[in-house]
This record gives structure tokens, sequence and C-alpha cells, in this order.
């Protein structure tokens, strides 16, 4: 859809509220999206979960990865890798509830006595579930796990495992040696499946539907928070979870994760998003940089850099070569031009990407010093956000994913700074 800079991104300070709207022909207007007839269409159609059969073959990889790294088990709680694992989803509180993976036998479960019938349905079959009321301790039941399912010598620890439990089952099996799980958790889930990919996948698409409904409700006095919503509401509209976008204006646009300062749109302005949802737990993360307005000269100059930048990283991501040769790619067009070096501002200043899944940020980085060679499935953004204090600063984002080939964008990325979607 080619969208020209008046007709997208053009406002009038003459131009009222409703009707002074920066817009393509047809576009909604900045009024919530579930109030109007014009609201984008479901996305929600066609969407496939991970299956049971999948699960159980991560286990096996799981158990394969415990045995190449002398793990007799890994233990996690509530969170992503137990989810993507055993497709339970458990909230944090000061109650432990508690997974049990062993490299043999069956998986065993911790749980408070009062939440045991929830537990049963969602860990489904004649799981081992093990019960504390009250005033017992939930950690002499994980050392019990661990000792019947052979476990005593070497055990890991999830890296999100909250330090009281492990502290606890520590002190009740002081014998054990404790390690690190990410040889494990990480190995498995840097590498997505099909099915992942695909979740992924919608996930962008919903994100670049909402986007659209956003840029195209631009205003003149519009606050951050007005075209927040707007967005936020066009999640709902296609049916997103856990839809969330940060906005930035002007100025404010330099800070790479935004500012608390109030802002007011104004002509001139450039306007970033960056935000993302996920599909059955899969993340999206996009950002989007554009001008309400006619862009200046500098302005133009800049997001340009920044798209080769993004370019040049995308170009570098190939099967087997080294994560930092991405960011050294992207990060040698900006410091190329003047700006930098390093980290230094003006200029890029964090690591080009980072791994993304059931986590919006996950194993592993485009950054210096990460040698992890490139992986078909292996899913990354690529971000050399360009930040000039006190002026402005341009983000262009889009995720992608390894193939045997090469690298493939989720999205298409922005052709130019007055047409932000392809």
């Amino acid at each position: 859809m080619r969208i020209s800079r008046r007709s997208f991104l053009h406002s009038s300070a003459a131009a009222g509220l409703g009707a002074g709207v920066a817009a393509c022909a047809g576009a909604p207007s900045a009024q919530s999206t579930t109030e109007r007839s014009g609201a984008p269409r479901r996305m929600t159609d066609g969407i496939v979960p991970i299956s049971d059969d999948e699960r159980k073959a991560r286990i096996e990889r799981a158990r394969r990865l415990m045995a190449e790294n002398r793990l007799d088990a890994i233990y996690l709680e509530g969170g992503s890798s137990m989810f993507y694992f055993t497709g339970v989803r458990w909230g944090l509180s000061e109650r432990p509830f508690v997974g049990v993976i062993p490299s043999k036998g069956d998986l065993a479960w911790v749980c408070p006595g009062f939440e045991e019938a929830r537990a049963r349905e969602l860990v489904k079959g004649n799981a081992d579930v093990r019960v504390w009321q009250e005033d017992d301790s939930p950690y002499r039941l994980v050392a019990q796990i661990l000792k019947d399912r052979g476990a005593t010598g070497r055990v890991g620890v999830e890296e999100r495992l909250r330090f009281f439990i492990f502290d606890g089952v520590r002190k009740e099996a002081p014998s054990i040696e404790y390690a690190s799980a990410d040889p494990v958790t990480a190995g498995c889930r840097m590498i997505k499946s099909p099915a992942e990919i695909a979740l992924m996948q919608r996930a962008n698409d919903q994100t670049i539907a909402a986007y659209k409904v956003g840029l195209s409700s631009l205003r003149a006095g519009m606050t951050q928070g007005d075209l927040r919503d707007i967005i936020l509401a066009a999640f709902r509209d296609v049916g997103a979870t856990g839809g969330n976008v940060s906005v930035s204006f002007g100025e404010y646009s330099a800070f790479p994760h935004g500012s608390i300062t109030p802002q007011n749109l104004k002509e001139g302005d450039v306007v970033q998003i960056d935000g993302g949802c996920n599909v059955d737990g899969y993340q999206s993360d996009i950002t989007r940089t554009a001008v309400f307005g006619k862009p200046t000269t500098r302005q133009i100059d800049v997001w340009n850099l920044e798209q080769r930048a993004q370019a040049a990283a995308f170009a570098a991501a190939k099967p087997g070569v080294p994560c930092e040769a991405v960011d050294t790619a992207a990060r040698k067009v900006i410091t190329d031009a003047g700006f930098g070096p390093g980290y230094k501002v003006p200029g890029l200043p964090h690591r080009t990407g980072h791994g993304i899944g059931l986590d919006g940020h996950e194993w592993t980085n485009f950054v210096k010093g990460n040698t992890t060679p490139l992986q078909p499935g292996m899913c990354f953004s690529d971000e050399p956000m360009i930040a000039i204090y006190g002026e402005f600063g341009i983000r262009l984002e889009d995720c992608l994913y390894i193939t045997d080939s090469g690298a493939r964008f989720f999205t298409q990325p922005s052709p130019a700074i007055d047409q932000p979607f392809a």
C-alpha cells in the first residue's frame, strides 16, 4: 500500500480534531477503533497452537541436552520456559509452583494444596503432582522428587527461578551440585520450529495492522497516550493478545525506550512507535518511525542512513555467521557516516538486535563479543537505532528468522520516511 507524504502524514494547524488527521483514502478516524465501522478485521482465523506432540519432542530434546551437559534434571517455575515445555501457564506468587523435568522418568510437579484441582486440569493425565499445605515445606517436596528421579548429582536451575525457591531447595538437598539450566532451555528455545515461526508471523501481521491504524490517525496536539490508546484499541480489534506499544514524539524519539515527559504532537515532529503483541505466547516487536508533516533534509538523511544500517544487518545474517558480525555490519554503516563510534551518541547506543520468541527479549543477541553461530530457526530483531539527543531518534525495527539460505523478515521494512509500510 503506497501512501504519499501529503496524504499520510501531513496535517494542517487549521484542521479540526475530527478532520485534521493525516490519513490515506478510506483510513479510519482518530476515535476508538472499537467505536467505528471501519475497524480493522480480526486476524485470528487459522491460528494453530503448539501441539502436544511438539511439546513432547521438546522434552526429549531437553533430555538429550541434559545428557550432553551432565545434568540429571532441571527445575523451573511458572513462566515462558514452563509454558514452552509443558503448555502450563502459572502466575508467580509467594507460593511455589514448581515443575521438574528429569533426564529419566516422568515429569513431576509441586503445587500448593488448595490449587491441586486447577493444577491437575493444566498438567493433564495421571501426572505426579505433589501438594504442600500452608504449614509444609514445598522445597522438601522438590528435593524428594529429585531423589526419586535419581537426580542426586548435578541439577540445572532455570534462569528465572526466584532465589528464595532455589535457596529453599538447596537447603533441603545440599549435596546436589546446582548449575545453570541455560544449555538446556536456551539450547531448545533458540531454534524455532515451523509452528513457532507461523505463530510469530501472525503476531507480526497483527502488529503491522494496528500500527497502520495508529499512524493514519495522527493529529496536531495529540499526546503519546492518545496515539498509544488508538493502537491498543486496534490490537484488540484484530484479536491480538498482550498488545503493548511505546510512543515518542520529536526530540524524545531519541530516547531508546521513550520518555516520561508529556508530549503533544506538532508539525515536523518525528513520530516513533515501538511494541508488539503475542499469539499463543509468541511475540512480535516492531518499530516504525515517520514524520508528522514535511520532513527536513536532516531527518530524511538520518532516516535513510538508518535504513541502510538495518539492511546491512539483514544482509549479514546468514547461517554459520557469528552473531556479532551482524552488529558489526550495521554499526559500520553508522560510524562510517560520522556517528559513534561504539555506543557513543549521536549514534547507535545499543546492540543491533535481540533474540525473540516466547519472550520479547530472549537468547541470543546481535552484539559485539557474541560468537554464537547463526542457525536456521533462530529469530531476532533488526533495529540499529540512531539516537541524536536534543533533535530526534530514528529506529527501524523488523524481526527476522534464519533459514538455510539466509535471513527472512517477518515484516517488510519501511521503504521511505513518508512510507512507513511496504
